[in-house]
């Protein structure tokens, strides 16, 4: 690749601790400016975080309307948070099922959610290639696994609920599965076409210079205080004012004013392997550049790189009291061994190969996992996050959305049933502590149990108590 796998913080197994993604934004960095230009006074609007929602965000703005000023503010660099180290999967998954959008706001309107989100997995690959943005983008679907008959009960009730919504999930028997993913064990997989594989920091990287190209700016290394309506407040008591101001700052959005308790910011984790040769992947399989994962509790994720590595990630890191976020928390040894003997345990053909880079970074959680996002048109102030880690699509729809919004266009989107949605806070400390960490324990245990019985876990049912998901 031309650029680091997945960005400054995919540091190289066996370097320091330190990583060049805790430092300051270099001019080296892409799209980076050597010069800055002066923090403006004011702008038509102001956006507080320059990953994928606010990027697209600003896209779709001026687009629409290219005379607008438009103003990020990124604290650290453009693509320094989830947007440039996620596992690159651009899907139509939503952490919330359409059982629970229909009870809320009806049948159809959950239907429309489900279709726009296919929709957008497409709009994400046309809109990188409109924009000369070589970012990998490769529509292969996605891979679950099943490799126990706890698995294979969960991945079965999955493609029946699929069939119920339409939604294109099917169910793909040994050896359908194991020819698309020779992986140890595998009894079986659902399948979805609804899912793409980018590089993400190439995504990003590409779509700030897209933006300061249609004529935005982009000032790095601004930290936002405070949003209130009508300007962002700077931590050093400069104000950037505006008529619109929209906050994009998914797992960072605790660090803003009264924001402590509005998203959870829970670590995911990442490993990648060294390329691997052309005889090696055709014993592995991944032909059609397909993500993958299983039906486990824990969540794990991987795709087969542009320049073909295995990326492999998953949750398991903990949440840290009072919602903190320290780069010191994007590397758990722990959780990066157990990723690996994960990996190699799923396919024994990599047991010699080499793993290079190991990365992480905070995601955004909603109390009722329900990822929303808004304009008020009295105060100006809009949002969209909570994405739960499926944020690569969601956030090019907040993009679309927001832009709608802003300008005050009535559209099929802006009806989607996520608009406007308010999710209850999270508890104080320490319940939130408590409460997240449990669940995440409960999960492994869930993961133990059925391992040692084959069953479905009977804690299972706790679990699902416990996130409310």
């Amino acid at each position: 690749m031309t650029q680091p796998l997945w960005s400054e913080a995919a540091r190289r197994e066996g370097s320091s601790a330190a990583s060049s993604a805790h430092e300051p934004s270099s001019p080296s960095l892409p799209g980076s400016s050597s010069s800055p230009a002066p923090l403006p006074a004011r702008a038509d609007v102001v956006i507080v975080g320059a990953g994928f929602t606010g990027l697209w965000t600003a896209h779709y703005l001026l687009l629409a309307q290219p005379s607008l000023d438009i103003v990020l503010l990124e604290a650290r660099h453009a693509g320094f948070g989830a947007s440039g180290r996620n596992g690159g999967w651009v899907s139509a998954l939503w952490p919330v099922g359409p059982d629970t959008l229909a009870r809320r706001s009806g049948r159809a309107a959950a239907e429309a959610m489900l279709a726009e989100l296919r929709h957008t997995v497409d709009e994400v690959g046309t809109a990188a290639e409109s924009a000369g943005i070589d970012c990998g983008f490769r529509k292969g679907g996605t891979l679950g696994l099943a490799r126990s008959e706890a698995q294979v009960v969960r991945a079965r009730a999955e493609v029946a609920h699929s069939a119920s919504w339409g939604t294109g999930t099917r169910w793909l028997d040994a050896a359908e599965a194991t020819e698309r993913l020779a992986a140890e064990g595998v009894l079986g997989a659902t399948y979805n076409p609804s899912c793409a594989r980018v590089h993400p920091r190439r995504l990003v990287d590409g779509l700030a210079a897209t933006v300061r190209g249609q004529g935005a700016r982009i000032h790095e290394g601004v930290r936002v205080e405070a949003i209130e309506p009508g300007l962002a407040r700077l931590d050093d008591g400069r104000t950037v004012r505006a008529r619109h101001v929209i906050r994009a700052t998914e797992g960072f959005t605790p660090v803003l004013a009264g924001h402590r308790r509005t998203v959870a910011p829970v670590y995911s984790l990442m490993v990648a392997t060294e390329p691997l040769p052309a005889q090696l992947w055709e014993q592995i399989g991944l032909a059609q550049r397909e993500t993958f994962a299983d039906h486990r509790h824990v969540i794990i994720y991987g795709q087969r790189t542009d320049d073909d590595r295995l990326a492999f990630g998953g949750r398991g890191a903990p949440y840290h009291f009072g919602s903190r976020v320290r780069p010191e928390f994007d590397h758990e040894a722990t959780v990066f061994a157990d990723l690996r003997a994960t990996l190699r345990d799923l396919l024994p053909q990599i047991r010699q190969v080499e793993f290079t880079h190991a990365w992480g970074g905070p995601l955004g959680i909603a109390r009722d996992w329900h990822p929303s996002v808004g304009h008020d048109p009295a105060t100006g102030l809009g949002w969209a996050g909570g994405y739960v880690g499926d944020g690569v699509a969601a956030s090019n729809l907040a993009g679309r959305t927001l832009a709608d919004l802003v300008l005050g266009r009535h559209t099929a989107i802006t009806d989607l049933p996520w608009v406007g949605h308010r999710s209850r806070r999270w508890e104080p400390e320490p319940a939130r502590w408590v409460g997240i960490n449990a669940g995440l324990r409960l999960a492994h245990a869930a993961d133990r149990e059925e391992a040692r019985t084959g069953r479905p876990a009977r804690i299972g049912r706790l679990l699902e108590a416990l996130t409310g998901h």
